[in-house]
């Protein structure tokens, strides 16, 4: 068979099918999809997909009746796969879908996987758009060049878009993008967070699963407005100086027949064996990221939110359920490798490749993997045999910590060697510390429920954990609501409880995770080696006895250099005597037991001279009042007057 439609005609060019089948064509949204154009001096729309196994295919909308006879698309040639056909006369927001009849008689009506726009669910029409937007970041996206992300401090506020905050609760409704937009940027500017990392926004069917079951890839959800409208959202957060990131889950997709599943009558994304293409877990299915087709439809879409949505950061999630092939499986429900293993070789290749074409075409980008194995080499370079990633979420660290943080104080000198352990893998690879949306669902509790004591014990351990939390190497992460120490455990179909600020003790924790914020950014020992073990050394981390650590935070500066105590009883430590190499002055710049936060403003209030008594292996040292359940932060503050 010959191309039966003229390529001067037509939006796909041969070269465009030879990287699509290599999968290699990082820009093949551009293609594939709807897209209004124009046809011999008549406009309309070009639809283009992809159904290599489909015996006829049409275009059903609103403009035709939904008639499956009427719009019928053509082949392109005899070896892409790909139908298209031009239709006049339609243009920016006509709903259609693909009516695909397979080669074994299959029929079914299918949702255009490149849409960039959809029907608000429970609805599952495509709808044809042309987003148009003039950007106003250029100087957020010159700034971004100017230095790589991992020389800065990355904090980043974990946001739910449907339930951070609603209006007319009564009625259910949420804040559409442009509202998020006139409210979320002034109150991450407002905390100092440098960056917001959305949970999926990416089109999807089941409200409850929280994005996280995705159909259209290419299309922010139409429950919260237009693809424009997510735009001005991103928009406004750069010119409020914020990043942004997203969730991006290239690991599985939902079976609802109106998407991927079973696409043209054959398993065409996923793998035909359940042993590879059924998640356990998620009742979902999983890509073939064997097939090249396959490949350039994820790989394009990473980009694609790049590209259109000047993204910043893209989170990979459930990295671990790629990597492996018995990932959730007992014996005998998976098939290994060809060489008898249990890695996803195929999946490996495809981490490794959407690694590299994002750092190619944006190498001021960059990507997260929550992987939570002791997999090597995920944010080593391609180059050098690993996956590619720039950070990996530290999970060890998040259940270590909240397991030690969770546990009654009189408890804790016998656990010790938990909170220290993290800092043996530290730097094995370039870690995020994510205290996340899955540590505050389905009974787990909130943050500052899990935190034992009373009342005051409670936001005092609270306060203690993030303060720990930005003293520890790595980037940080802190899902909503936890700033202000929501009580409720995060619900995904109602508003966080922003009531709860107008209590003294929630402000106070909203006070110090501001500060915190602020903190992290003004210091360079907090950051300019963020990744590296130069960055970080113990002072005392043996003192089971009194509960208490030390060590230093260092910069590239000696004297830009941060000690921190932490005192996780509630005791009072009198006299608490640490080690110091430097003869001086040194000043308090954070205490967690401050008024400000709620605590009982044990705070030194003038500057503290040491004393030339060795301790710590160390020359000097400072005698200390170490508040009950605190963390304070010192900094040197120059010579004695008379050196």
């Amino acid at each position: 068979m010959t191309e039966i439609q003229n390529d001067a005609q037509s939006l796909i060019t041969p070269f465009d099918v030879e990287l699509f089948k290599s999968g290699t064509h990082y820009h093949i949204y551009n293609k594939l999809g709807s897209h209004v154009a124009e046809r011999d001096g008549e406009k309309g729309t070009f639809f283009a997909v992809w159904a290599p196994n489909a015996k006829e295919v049409s275009v059903i909308g609103n403009f035709n009746g939904w008639n499956r006879g009427s719009h019928t698309m053509q082949p392109r040639d005899d070896h892409s796969g790909i139908w298209e056909t031009f239709i006049p006369g339609i243009g920016k927001g006509e709903y259609y879908k693909y009516f695909i009849r397979s080669m074994n008689g299959y029929e079914v009506e299918k949702g255009d996987p490149y849409a960039i726009h959809w029907e608000t669910p429970p609805n599952t029409g495509s709808i044809v758009w042309d987003a148009e937007y003039d950007w106003k970041d250029a100087a957020w996206l010159g700034e971004r060049k100017s230095k790589p992300a991992m020389e800065k401090a990355i904090s980043v506020y974990e946001v739910h878009i449907g339930s951070w905050r609603r209006v007319h609760e009564e009625e259910g409704h949420f804040m559409t993008y442009r509202e998020l937009a006139a409210e979320l940027p002034e109150y991450c500017q407002f905390m100092n967070f440098t960056h917001v990392e959305f949970m999926p926004v990416m089109e999807h069917p089941f409200y409850g699963s929280w994005g996280y079951q995705l159909t259209g890839y290419f299309a922010p959800s139409s429950r919260f407005g237009t693809p424009e409208d997510f735009m001005f959202l991103v928009d406004a957060l750069h010119q409020a100086n914020i990043g942004v990131i997203l969730d991006w889950v290239p690991s599985h997709f939902p079976t609802d027949q109106h998407g991927l599943g079973y696409f043209d009558g054959t398993h065409l994304y996923e793998h035909e064996d359940p042993r590879k293409g059924f998640h356990p877990d998620w009742k979902s299915s999983i890509f073939n990221y064997g097939r090249n087709e396959v490949k350039a439809f994820l790989i394009s879409n990473a980009v694609y939110w790049l590209d259109k949505f000047h993204i910043d950061a893209l989170r990979v999630d459930a990295v671990a359920s790629m990597l492996y092939l018995d990932y959730s499986r007992n014996e005998g429900e998976w098939i290994p490798n060809q060489y008898g293993g249990r890695e996803n070789l195929e999946a490996i290749d495809f981490l490794k490749e959407f690694n590299s074409a994002v750092h190619k075409y944006y190498p001021d980008v960059f990507t997260v993997a929550e992987e939570s194995t002791a997999w090597p080499g995920v944010t080593q370079p391609v180059f050098n045999g690993g996956l590619g990633f720039d950070m990996k979420w530290m999970m060890g660290w998040m259940h270590d910590t909240l397991s030690y943080f969770q546990k009654d104080p009189v408890y804790r000198s016998y656990h010790q060697g938990q909170l220290a352990f993290s800092i043996h893998y530290a730097f094995s690879e370039k870690f995020t510390l994510p205290l996340s949306h899955d540590e505050v669902v389905y009974g787990k509790n909130s943050l500052i429920n899990k935190m034992p004591g009373d009342y005051w014990q409670q936001f005092a351990n609270l306060r203690m954990l993030y303060a720990y939390m930005f003293g520890h190497p790595g980037a940080k992460l802190i899902f909503m609501g936890g700033e202000f120490a929501q009580r409720h455990e995060w619900r995904h179909d109602f508003s966080l409880d922003w009531d709860e600020n107008l209590n003294p003790s929630h402000q106070g924790i909203q006070k110090l995770v501001k500060d915190l914020n602020e903190l992290y950014q003004s210091q360079p020992a907090l950051y300019e080696k963020n990744f590296s073990g130069e960055g970080f050394e113990w002072i005392d981390n043996q003192d089971a006895t009194n509960s208490v650590f030390s060590w230093v935070r260092k910069g590239n500066d000696e004297k830009d250099n941060l000690i921190f105590i932490a005192n996780f009883t509630p005791t009072v430590r009198e006299n608490y005597r640490i080690g110091v190499s430097k003869p001086g002055y040194y000043e308090e710049i954070l205490n967690t037991d401050n008024l400000r936060y709620g605590g009982c403003d044990l705070i030194l209030r003038e500057n503290l001279e040491s004393y030339p008594i060795p301790k710590h292996r160390r020359g000097h040292s400072l005698p200390l009042v170490l508040p009950a359940l605190s963390v304070i932060v010192l900094r040197y503050a120059g010579e004695f007057d008379w050196l």
